[in-house]
């Protein structure tokens, strides 16, 4: 399973969906689909958007963690 961080990169920065939907200028359901994390796939220019705005790397905004199931 993909863990996405961008809620947690929000909250540090104090920013709402709508301030990285105007500073990044993606589309408001792929930010919603990410901070939620309900996203099935991520297009790489929306990663280096949101890479650039949060002065992150990518291992910052996502992680590989082992499913818990069995």
């Amino acid at each position: 399973m993909i863990r996405c961080y961008l809620s947690i990169l929000m909250g540090r920065d104090k920013l709402k969906i709508a301030d990285v939907v105007r500073e990044t200028g993606l589309n408001r359901s792929t930010i919603s689909a990410l901070y939620k994390e309900t996203a099935v796939k991520v297009d790489l220019e929306a990663v280096s958007k949101l890479c650039k705005l949060f002065e992150c790397e990518i291992s910052d905004l996502f992680e590989y963690v082992e499913d818990g199931g069995d």
